[in-house]
């Protein structure tokens, strides 16, 4: 058992690291907002939901929520911060129609989160808690890991990675595959299952960086660094781009 106690720990640390990465991914994306003082036509609907993911995730982490889970808290707590700060930004700067939708939204998240962890704490008890606020974690976990197949779609169309930045497959694969072990380690399908399908996500995206690396650049036009941390629709140079979540 102490073995496996280790093994849970450094898996969770690994996570930790992986997943500010993946994070702090963004952070070319708003320089860019804040230089030109406007989100051009940059989506902000991935951060705000991921936003909501960390909140609930964060919140599932918690000891009174699930047990042995802190690790889960730590990054999630971190990254709902990161993720606010690029919401905040983006309505700083967004046109007067987008600001009101992407602030709409975020107020959609925030009493959704809120809803969760009142209803968790007030109504529900021991496993009944868990469960409740494990499903949401899980399903708004999916969500955000689900973002990368547009990529992937784009990838198998024009047979070029152009647009599928390596390390982000690869952080997209490790942070998968750490947080799956850590919650298969733990006994926990709340943590191991969105992750599971992360982890199978990021290993997709690698193996389509091997078939295609070779062709890189060959149908599209050369990528700025912004443009490879892009997972949406930036249609301002009248070319789709990708947005990284």
């Amino acid at each position: 058992m102490g073995v496996v106690h280790t093994l849970h720990f450094v898996f969770g640390i690994f996570g930790n690291a992986t997943a500010l990465f993946l994070f702090l991914a963004p952070i070319i994306t708003f320089k860019r907002i804040v230089q030109k003082r406007s989100t051009e036509q940059f989506s902000g609907l991935p951060y705000v939901m991921t936003l909501l993911n960390c909140l609930l995730s964060a919140w599932y982490g918690l000891p009174f929520v699930s047990p042995n889970n802190l690790l889960v808290s730590t990054i999630n707590g971190t990254g709902a911060a990161i993720e606010s700060i690029y919401v905040l930004i983006f309505i700083a700067f967004a046109p007067k129609k987008e600001k009101k939708k992407i602030s709409a939204l975020l107020l959609l998240v925030l009493a959704v989160f809120a809803a969760v962890a009142l209803v968790s704490m007030l109504a529900l008890h021991g496993n009944n808690r868990k469960l409740f606020c494990g499903v949401a974690a899980t399903i708004f976990s999916i969500i955000m890991y689900g973002s990368p197949l547009s990529i992937i779609r784009l990838v198998i169309k024009t047979k070029s990675v152009e647009f599928m930045p390596f390390f982000l497959s690869l952080f997209v694969f490790l942070c998968g595959a750490s947080w799956f072990a850590f919650g298969l380690l733990g006994k926990d399908p709340f943590v191991a299952i969105p992750n599971g399908f992360g982890f199978g996500l990021g290993t997709v995206q690698l193996i389509l960086y091997a078939i295609y690396c070779d062709k890189k650049g060959l149908f599209t036009k050369k990528s700025t660094p912004d443009d490879s941390l892009e997972m949406g629709n930036d249609k301002s140079n009248g070319k789709s781009k990708l947005e990284q979540v």
